[in-house]
């Protein structure tokens, strides 16, 4: 059967449609020729002398700009009482490779942006929280025959906070910080839903009444939830991409926020070059 003329004719149009596609988005070669001596002539220009002053001339095109700078530390827009090193003082932290910088800040993406009970939840399990914070009182109890410390949390802080704790675990961090007075798990008591005990053991350095109010002074800075290193973790919306919701985070634990449960690592930046490169560095190798 022989191929009628319109079947000819839709051919001849499709190849034609086919050429002038690739045409339009592909270079030629007269384009690539120009591209290629417009290349050559402006690497011409930028080779220098042997001896030219390069250091200088960087410097200069460095000092200039930062003249326009600011000189001090500016307060972050749309977030309360967070300020950021910008200007002259942050290109000397720059040029200078500083590894522990005036004001390290993390800004973590989460893994849903529009969530914004996921942005508190993580934010909990990233903001240091400590002992003291979620007592209602920490007392010493002499009796007769017996004394030690009782302590009570308050369960409606805990839940504003969203915090993710159980009395065994607020007894596990107790026993793992490094108090000047240790404690076993074996001298912890939990009595009831908010309520525990502590019985500090007799020291050959200090008596047992010196030993519990040692521990008194210091157990309101055990660390319950969150990271030591982060001093402070806020939930910044952007505005402009709807309600999305980012985390601010104040501190140096930039490989633990990473790691963190609901934060998205591949989109989590720290204005810390130094502690950067380690930390991917090590995770490349």
């Amino acid at each position: 059967m022989m191929p009628s003329a319109t079947h000819c004719n839709d051919c001849k149009n499709q190849k034609f449609f086919r050429e002038t596609e690739i045409r339009s988005h592909c270079l030629s070669h007269a384009q690539a020729v120009a591209f290629t001596k417009f290349c050559l002539r402006k690497f011409r220009c930028a080779i220098c002398e042997p001896g030219t002053a390069v250091g200088a001339i960087a410097a200069t095109s460095i000092g200039e700009p930062s003249t326009q700078m600011t000189l001090k530390t500016f307060h972050f827009a749309g977030v309360a009482s967070m300020n950021i090193t910008q200007g002259v003082p942050r290109i000397k932290e720059i040029i200078n490779g500083v590894k522990l910088i005036s004001t390290p800040l993390i800004t973590a993406a989460l893994t849903n942006e529009k969530d914004e009970k996921l942005a508190r939840r993580v934010k909990a399990r990233i903001e240091k929280t400590t002992l003291g914070e979620i007592c209602d009182y920490i007392e010493e109890v002499y009796l007769p025959d017996d004394c030690f410390i009782l302590l009570k949390i308050n369960a409606k802080r805990v839940r504003l906070l969203q915090l993710e704790i159980t009395m065994s675990s607020i007894a596990q961090s107790i026993c793992t910080s490094k108090l000047p007075v240790p404690v076993r798990i074996s001298q912890i008591t939990i009595l009831g839903k908010t309520i525990m005990t502590i019985r500090p053991p007799e020291l050959a350095k200090c008596s047992k009444m010196m030993a519990i109010q040692y521990l008194k002074y210091n157990i309101g800075n055990v660390v319950v939830k969150g990271l030591p290193g982060i001093v402070r973790c806020v939930i910044h919306a952007d505005e402009k991409k709807g309600d999305s919701y980012k985390l601010l985070v104040e501190g140096i634990d930039y490989r633990e926020v990473m790691a963190t449960v609901g934060v998205d690592g591949r989109r989590t930046y720290f204005n810390n070059a130094l502690t950067v490169a380690d930390v991917l560095i090590f995770s490349l190798c």
